[in-house]
Formats: C-alpha cells, structure tokens, sequence
C-alpha cells in the first residue's frame, strides 16, 4: 500500500487493511469479500468518488462481510478512474478541526480543476448505465432464492436510490423484478427530483447529516414530501425510513474522525443501519 493512503485508513473505525480480493465481475474489476459458497445474499457497496482507491471503502466491505451472512461485491464502477485521492483530504478531511478555512479553500481551488474534469469524464448518462448494467447481469445470473442489497455512499447513494426504481425493473421468466431487494442510501448526493425517488419499489433507508454541506438535510424533507403527495395519488410504497445523523458533516458514513465521539457514533451507527437493513429484508 502506498503510503499517502496512511491517512485514509485513519479514517476508518475499521483498523487495519482490506482482506478481500479484486475480481472481473460482470466485466467490472470488483473487490469481493465475504461468503462465497452459501451466503444469505449479496450485497453491492457503490462507493463515494474515491472508488477502490480509498482503503476506507473496502473496509467498510469487509465489515459487511464479517459476520459471514453475505457475499459482498464493490464493483469499480468508476471503471479504472476515480477521482484524485487527494481531493479526499481537502474536501473531507478525518479531522476536520485540524483543518484551516485557509487550507480548506485553498486547497479545494487548487482541486476544482481536476476533480471538473474528472466529472465531465463520468457524466449521468454513461455512469448510470454502467451501474445498471451490472446489476442487470448480477440479477440476471443470481438464484432465485438469493436476494441482493445495494449500499451507496455520497456518489454512490443516488445509484443505490436508482436500482430500486420501478423504471429499473427487468422481466425475468414472464416477470418483473427489481434490480435489487433493498437499498441503503448514506449521504447520497446529486440527487434528483423527484426521479430519482418518486418510484422506489423496494424497502429503503436514507441517512442525512445534520451538518452536511454537500447533501443539505432540507433534501430529507423533500423526499418526505414527493412520498406523501404520491401516496396521496395512490401510489404505494414499501417501508422507507429516514435517519439523521448529528453532526453528520458531509462523508460521515466514510471518513468521519474515530477519535472524536460523535463522529465515530455516526461512523459506527451508520454501519449498524445499513446492517441492520439487510438482515431484515434480505
């Protein structure tokens, strides 16, 4: 391991390095970690930007996996380029306290360049079929009797909200079926309404932070609100729940700051939520 991603490993409740491997799955190269013979089900980790470059994400695939229930795939969606790791320290730093407005906001001009460019690289149309072409493949060469979970985290999270929209859905053996059984969403950013929520056909969680300047916490109540005025025209759901996390600064699912007590009840309750989640619909 290189040593500037010392510091992403301190942003992790999960010490240590990541114990899974990287595979071709369903033509993206994917970390896989986890039961592989006869697990409960799989889950699917749509990570930030950072991708398989951030340790932190693979650690938190790895703790899916511990419990030894399910089979978890991150898959490298960003298809051998995620954004500069360098931009992680400056946009969202372990300890945010350590961190001078100056450095901030010098630091994030001196990224914009780069990480702009990057975006134009992975616009919406080509990332979102990337993301359900793989779940497409996953679903389609699944059993049956195997659910799939999809967890996604601040970039990541619209994609997890997207594979559980009707408008996704797949005809398998004279059937519509979702991408995916149930769906975790922490953080998830670029959002949009109300497409990317109006529709959902499969139980799912949202995590917001109170003190999130990159996911406004106002975008909770928006959700809220396309629910209800659907539901009001007759739409059903399955089970949506809401939790919001304090202080929950932006990537508090990821790189919180473990030494700091708040911080790392985020970092540790988040975990238990989208844990939590799938024993209970997968």
């Amino acid at each position: 391991m290189a040593p500037s991603c010392e510091e992403c490993i301190k942003g992790s409740i999960h010490a240590g390095l990541p114990k899974g491997k990287e595979e071709v799955i369903h033509g993206l190269n994917t970390y896989v970690i986890g039961n592989r013979t006869n697990p409960r089900g799989i889950i699917v980790v749509y990570s930030d930007i950072f991708g398989l470059a951030l340790p932190n994400n693979k650690l938190i695939a790895d703790a899916y996996a511990e419990s030894g229930e399910w089979l978890v795939y991150l898959p490298d969606f960003f298809e051998g380029d995620p954004a500069p790791l360098k931009f992680a320290d400056v946009a969202i730093p372990v300890d945010a306290a350590k961190q001078s407005t100056f450095a901030k906001y010098t630091g994030l001009l001196a990224n914009v360049p780069s990480v702009l460019i990057w975006m134009m690289r992975h616009k919406e149309p080509q990332t979102n079929k990337v993301c359900m072409d793989f779940l497409q493949a996953l679903r389609r060469a699944t059993p049956k009797n195997q659910k799939i979970g999809m967890a996604g985290f601040c970039w990541g999270g619209r994609y997890a909200l997207r594979a559980g929209l009707e408008s996704n859905m797949i005809e398998m053996n004279g059937e519509k079926i979702p991408l995916i059984d149930a769906a975790v969403a922490l953080h998830p950013s670029n959002l949009s309404f109300p497409g990317d929520v109006e529709a959902l056909v499969v139980p799912v969680t949202i995590g917001w932070g109170l003190e999130d300047i990159g996911v406004k916490i106002e975008q909770k109540g928006k959700v809220e609100q396309i629910h209800d005025s659907a539901k009001k025209g007759g739409r059903k759901y399955p089970e949506i729940v809401h939790k919001v996390y304090k202080p929950g600064r932006h990537g508090f699912a990821v790189r919180g700051n473990p030494d700091d007590p708040q911080e790392r009840a985020c970092l540790e309750d988040s975990m238990a939520q989208a844990l939590d989640w799938f024993k209970r619909w997968l």
